[in-house]
């Protein structure tokens, strides 16, 4: 079954279930215990086995465009820099001067030939490799080719690239997404425009997480924001590996629909029914034509805390200052709205957590969304390849 024939069949179950008033369900309730938010052991083993094992999309290809342009970053706690070198391919190091470990780029994007370390003027090229040492006669004799910087896995790929935080590992973004990049080939997102970017924080980042996992909250935290778009409770999920495509269908779904040749509603995304698209373990993203929010969610530096970077993306350049001036106020909108609508409380939740009034949190059968995410965290907790992988 082709892309668009898939994304036809969930568009006619999402369909079916706003006009019978359903939503799709599991077989039961799943208990989550309330430490797994709070507990300093499990954030520990949540770094060392998921976030320094799988694939993380850490930039796009938007943000790196050209020969030189790079993006230096913290990820989970690591000084990661990515850069395009002159040949147009991407690379991915730990920002770490081989001297003494000072940070050789800026936080932040830029573009350049050369890295040089601000703390002595070591200069590395882009490729790792250290190509220039201050005042070399002075400094004594080290093998330049084993002092270049450290790098890591890193692929683009779908507009996106891609790495893993520990250097030697697998990176096999084949058997990680299993065929859910081919949405972002399909809508050409390589050659989209990246907007800018907010950075907001809250609590642990399985809770802000969470969030992002259903529609079940809609009316009651989102009623004039996102309720009088798309139904609340009402959620289709598909499994793409760890995962997931969820569905979320709009009001005016059987208006949208019902007059178009059956054929055609796999290509009316945004037009009757919208999609979260999740990369495990942190992204979340809304496409949407005016403007697109994708949502990295980063742990913090203790378990209560996470740190989200929310990036905008479009399909068209700006086109005049009065276009950027409309772009940036729909930045801070959606900025505002989900961390004054969705971090604020989750905050709350953290606080409620450490309070012990409750051993465990209870997901319903209508988060199933919740429940793969639990699953397959727990599934790397146990460090046990052999184990069987949770289906959704």
């Amino acid at each position: 079954m082709n892309r668009v024939q898939r994304v036809g069949d969930v568009a006619e179950i999402m369909l079916d279930y706003v006009e019978n008033n359903k939503t799709f369900l599991t077989d039961k309730p799943m208990r989550v215990p309330s430490r797994t938010y709070t507990d300093k052991d499990q954030w520990k083993a949540e770094m060392e086995l998921v976030f320094k094992r799988v694939p993380l999309m850490l930039a796009f290809t938007a943000e790196l465009p050209h020969p030189g342009d790079y993006k230096a970053m913290d990820a989970a706690g690591l000084p990661v820099l990515i850069n395009r070198d002159r040949e147009g391919k991407v690379r991915a190091f730990l920002n770490v001067c081989s001297h003494r470990a000072s940070p050789v780029a800026a936080e932040g994007h830029g573009n350049c030939a050369r890295f040089t370390c601000k703390y002595h003027g070591w200069t590395f090229a882009q490729d790792g490799r250290l190509i220039g040492i201050s005042e070399a006669g002075k400094f004594g004799e080290v093998e330049k080719t084993a002092m270049g910087l450290r790098e890591l896995p890193c692929e683009e790929r779908a507009g996106m690239i891609f790495a893993c935080l520990t250097p030697n590992a697998p990176l096999d973004l084949d058997r990680f997404y299993r065929g859910m990049l081919d949405d972002y080939v399909a809508l050409d997102f390589a050659n989209w425009t990246w907007l800018g970017s907010r950075v907001i924080e809250g609590a642990n980042w399985k809770i802000a997480f969470d969030g992002y996992l259903e529609g079940y909250h809609f009316s009651s935290l989102h009623p004039e924001t996102i309720a009088p778009r798309t139904p609340s409770n009402c959620m289709h999920y598909e499994g793409f590996g760890p995962n997931i495509r969820i569905g979320f269908p709009q009001r005016r779904i059987s208006e949208a629909l019902r007059p178009l040749p059956r054929e055609s509603w796999g290509e009316q995304e945004n037009n009757g029914y919208d999609f979260v698209r999740i990369f495990f373990p942190n992204v979340s993203a809304f496409i949407a034509p005016e403007i697109t929010q994708i949502a990295q969610l980063f742990p913090g530096p203790t378990p209560d805390r996470n740190r989200t970077v929310l990036n905008y993306l479009r399909r068209e350049p700006i086109r005049d200052e009065e276009d950027r001036a409309q772009v940036e106020a729909a930045i801070n909108f959606f900025r505002d709205v989900t961390y004054n609508e969705d971090y604020l409380i989750g905050l709350e939740i953290q606080k409620g957590l450490e309070s012990g009034a409750h051993d465990e949190l209870v997901f319903g059968r209508n988060e199933r969304g919740n429940q793969y995410f639990h699953e397959w965290l727990n599934w790397y907790l146990e460090d046990d390849a052999s184990a069987p992988e949770p289906v959704l």
